[in-house]
């Protein structure tokens, strides 16, 4: 596949023909772009685990489709069977990362769907048109958050991002770079600046990719360099995506996320966090509730790098995740508009609930 074809291929698919979860190594980009075909279970959690698919939105919808292709060449033959392999195959996934509530949110309409007994081929219809409503979700939901996020952009603005939440954290258009994305389709010019984010620089290995082949002007910076970008007046709006939103509005996205915010409300800058109803979790009071994964030391000492560049044996500390504060949050921009504070009263109010029920 080409780089020009990037937005052309949706980043997490089913191949209804061979039964497989079809996603894009996202640990190749920018240099290979290759299509995995995948059946198995402990490929599937690999993949997410390693972050051959990656971003909230992907992830749920990839953990959705993988769940029912698991079950679609399980060798269960009776309803008790199917729902214990079920339940495993679920455990399995649901490890695999645990910051972004996606993947628990998409696992979990799974399970409901099968709620209601019945044979294994109904049980896996039942899946089948579950994960396919989840993927196509998706798509909606991704194009209304772009169209939301551009009354807030005038054409010829400079917009900062960090890491990815782009088409490549999605199955199209993305959450953050989505007012961009259509932006682009509406004949708008923005010249974007994004983050290289340390240490797995999916802002300089995938953000700058897909802005790129939409034609957006794009220029990588270093994540210290920010301040000097905004202090310089060259950034009008942050746009970032998340990976949890708490019930307060704290909101936990890429490491880094936090200080970019901190230095936006220094210079005056909008902050918007471009978050999906599914990645606010109502169940968590605040920001200080939400697990933040830790990666491997080697990615920060080593990943990228001939030989490693530290000290042999120093201490490496590398949370996937920091939480923003809510009241360094401008906006939220939503499928279902753009949310201003106090955040929690307008959370419950799209809900429908005052209970905090979960997205449907």
């Amino acid at each position: 596949m080409s780089k020009a074809n990037i937005l052309h291929q949706d980043t997490v698919a089913l191949d209804e023909q061979t039964g497989a979860l079809i996603i894009i190594d996202q640990t190749l980009l920018p240099g290979t772009v290759k299509l995995l075909s995948l059946t198995e279970l402990a490929e599937i959690r690999e993949a997410i685990y390693l972050l051959r698919v990656r971003g909230a939105p992907a992830i749920g919808v990839a953990a959705a489709i993988g769940l029912y292709v698991v079950m679609l060449h399980s060798a269960a033959k009776d309803e008790a069977a199917f729902r214990e392999a079920f339940a495993a195959a679920k455990a399995t996934l649901a490890a695999a990362r645990p910051t972004a509530v996606n993947l628990c949110w998409a696992l979990e309409r799974m399970e409901k769907a099968i709620k209601r007994g019945g044979t294994p081929n109904e049980l896996l219809a039942r899946l089948h048109d579950e994960a396919l409503r989840i993927r196509d979700e998706d798509v909606r939901v991704c194009r209304a958050i772009g169209e939301n996020g551009l009354t807030l952009l005038k054409d010829g603005d400079g917009v900062l991002t960090h890491c990815n939440a782009g088409q490549l954290a999605t199955v199209r258009y993305g959450t953050a770079l989505a007012p961009i994305h259509v932006g682009v389709e509406k004949g708008y010019h923005f010249k974007l600046f994004t983050d290289e984010t340390r240490p797995l620089l999916q802002g300089a290995r995938l953000s700058a990719y897909e802005l790129m082949a939409d034609g957006v002007d794009t220029t990588v910076i270093c994540d210290n360099m920010a301040s000097q970008v905004m202090k310089n007046g060259w950034v009008q709006a942050v746009l970032v995506g998340c990976d949890r939103v708490a019930a307060n509005g704290d909101t936990a996205n890429k490491i880094g996320t936090s200080g970019v915010a901190v230095l936006a409300k220094h210079y005056g800058v909008p902050f918007y966090v471009c978050a999906p109803f599914s990645t606010i979790d109502l169940r968590v009071k605040t920001g200080g509730d939400i697990p933040i994964e830790e990666r491997p030391g080697e990615e920060v000492t080593e990943m990228w790098y001939q030989k490693p560049m530290a000290p042999q044996g120093v201490k490496v500390y590398n949370p996937a995740f920091d939480v923003t504060e809510h009241e360094l949050i401008t906006a939220f921009i939503t499928e279902r508009g753009v949310l201003y504070p106090p955040f929690e009263p307008g959370f419950r109010k799209a809900f429908g609930s005052s209970e905090g029920e979960e997205p449907v």
